[in-house]
């Protein structure tokens, strides 16, 4: 049930994720990393989403150790970086970010993207099972995989992703990617679910966050929940941290729902996974 912040799906494995969660992308290390994090816990977050790339490891550690809350109420997840795929580098990576992150055990750890040029991505995902069956992480997945990446892994892998977190909002919402992870029991997850506000003042979300007396923001994270993708928007600011979160209290219409899904344009933001070779 979609009640509160510490509403959570389960995963294939029995793990429970939060459907919400706070992403740090381009979030500066440092204080501007750690207020937003302490917002976060203090508005009654409990998953936080970073990555080695965003270089903020170490400040996503800092407020998890300065904050109240119970480590085992938290749920943090980082992702591997492209230049660190294969398996010895991948373990390698691993315990750096741990270092970083000050913590015992991960939550969640990803790859980050496929990087098909290396074509290392099998390689690595057996690290990921290592680290799994280790007691490391609690859940292994992967990020920015299309069909066939996926593909490629489950015809190889002795345990499944649990985890695909994807670009994802209603100009892109993967839907034939979204069906296959389903099938799979693979738990879609949104990034920049917001178009990094491109989306605030589209027309069709302007109206229905109206009816409901929301914020369009408010209104597209409400639809991930709603279409079973979990979600983590990034903010800065305390005030729409706690914005972001008060999506709890009112439920869209199958009709708004509809009008929702019918922005699809196919329409990515950022690289083609295929195409992306940043490493």
């Amino acid at each position: 049930m979609l009640n509160n912040l510490k509403s959570t799906t389960t995963l294939h494995n029995g793990v429970e994720m939060p459907w919400l969660g706070l992403g740090v992308f381009k979030v500066e290390d440092g204080d501007e990393v750690v207020s937003s994090v302490k917002a976060a816990l203090e508005a009654g977050y409990k998953s936080i989403d970073t990555a080695a790339i965003y270089g903020n490891e170490v400040g996503v550690g800092k407020a998890i150790a300065e904050s109240n809350v119970p480590r085992e109420e938290l749920f943090i997840t980082t992702k591997l970086w492209n230049s660190n795929q294969g398996y010895e580098a991948t373990l390698a990576a691993f315990d750096e970010s741990m270092e970083k992150l000050g913590l015992d055990y991960l939550d969640l750890y990803l790859i980050h993207w496929p990087l098909p040029s290396h074509g290392k991505y099998v390689e690595t995902w057996k690290a990921l099972e290592k680290l799994y069956k280790d007691g490391r992480v609690r859940a292994i997945g992967v990020s920015n995989f299309k069909i066939h990446h996926l593909e490629d892994v489950l015809e190889n892998c002795e345990i499944k992703p649990m985890v695909n977190q994807v670009e994802y909002h209603p100009r892109f919402n993967q839907s034939e990617l979204h069906e296959f992870c389903k099938k799979h029991e693979i738990q879609l997850e949104a990034w920049s679910p917001l178009m990094q506000g491109g989306l605030l003042d589209e027309p069709t979300l302007v109206e229905i966050a109206n009816k409901y007396k929301k914020s369009t923001a408010q209104v597209i994270i409400r639809w991930d929940l709603q279409t079973g993708v979990v979600t983590i928007p990034k903010s800065t600011k305390p005030h729409r941290i706690a914005e972001n979160a008060d999506v709890f209290d009112f439920e869209l219409t199958s009709e708004d729902m509809d009008k929702i899904n019918a922005l699809n344009q196919n329409q990515r933001m950022f690289a083609d996974p295929d195409e992306f070779n940043k490493a």
